[in-house]
């Protein structure tokens, strides 16, 4: 097998929650420029539309389909419709996410904590056992989750989403277990400060983000698209032995 055919997704299907805009929409390119064919997923249509229309214009073949992740029923009827539309899914991108809560713990809502994860985590687990579950029958597959640094370390008045990315680095290490002799692969992605028209307000506030910036090794913000190359290799044939594993796209922010 050559080099370049070890990352080549042609006749592939994945399904990207979250996939109208930022590292969603970065991550459903990736997998598009490589060949596959990209199923969309989120409850913003007109970004699902835009996103799958920048696919199509770049050569790639893309679908779009209105999903709550929450929703069990939402998720079944996204799992029926790509099966009627594409005949198989290869790949499952659980991105979909929320981190809209910056508070202490004291004044911390319990419906704020509940709705943080019933996105980030219960959104994974119905993503795994619903989509992820219809690559069982043919016994192949790569479910990538989309966790952050705050699954592996701590990160001030952000306890819900540090819980919740703690959550998914669990979960995807079990069902890597539980799938692994069935031939589909569970693993996740970790970013750190990614630069996106959400965090950017962030990264460039004259305070937060020379600080955040001293704390990266790289010294830099990374890119949509580092995140998307991730995605790639986890989702190819390169990573055909790798399961229960996470790739950490940080510049070094947790190797300290």
């Amino acid at each position: 097998m050559s080099k370049e055919s070890l990352f080549d997704l042609t006749g592939k299907v994945a399904v990207v929650t979250g996939g109208g805009r930022g590292i969603g929409r970065a991550i459903a390119a990736a997998l598009a420029g490589h060949g596959a064919t990209v199923a969309l997923a989120s409850r913003n249509e007109e970004n699902l539309k835009a996103t799958a229309e920048a696919i199509r214009k770049a050569g790639g073949t893309a679908s779009w389909h209105g999903c709550d992740v929450t929703a069990e029923a939402e998720v079944e009827a996204l799992r029926d419709a790509v099966l009627a539309t594409h005949g198989r899914i290869d790949i499952l991108v659980n991105n979909a996410g929320i981190d809209p809560h910056y508070a202490p713990m004291e004044r911390t809502d319990p419906a704020e904590w509940q709705h943080i994860v019933d996105v980030n985590l219960t959104g994974v687990f119905l993503g795994c056992r619903i989509i992820g579950a219809a690559m069982l029958e043919h016994a192949r597959g790569a479910i990538i989750n989309i966790s952050s640094i705050a699954g592996h370390v701590g990160l001030k008045r952000q306890v819900p989403y540090c819980a919740t990315k703690g959550g998914v680095e669990q979960l995807t290490k079990a069902l890597a277990l539980d799938w692994a002799e069935q031939g589909v692969r569970v693993n996740a992605i970790a970013y750190g400060f990614i630069t996106t028209d959400l965090t950017n307000a962030v990264l460039t506030h004259k305070h937060i983000g020379p600080k955040l910036l001293a704390r990266t090794p790289m010294g830099r913000f990374g890119t949509v698209d580092e995140v998307g190359g991730a995605a790639v290799f986890l989702a190819s044939d390169a990573a055909s032995y790798v399961t229960g594993s996470t790739v950490l796209v940080d510049g070094g922010w947790t190797a300290g």
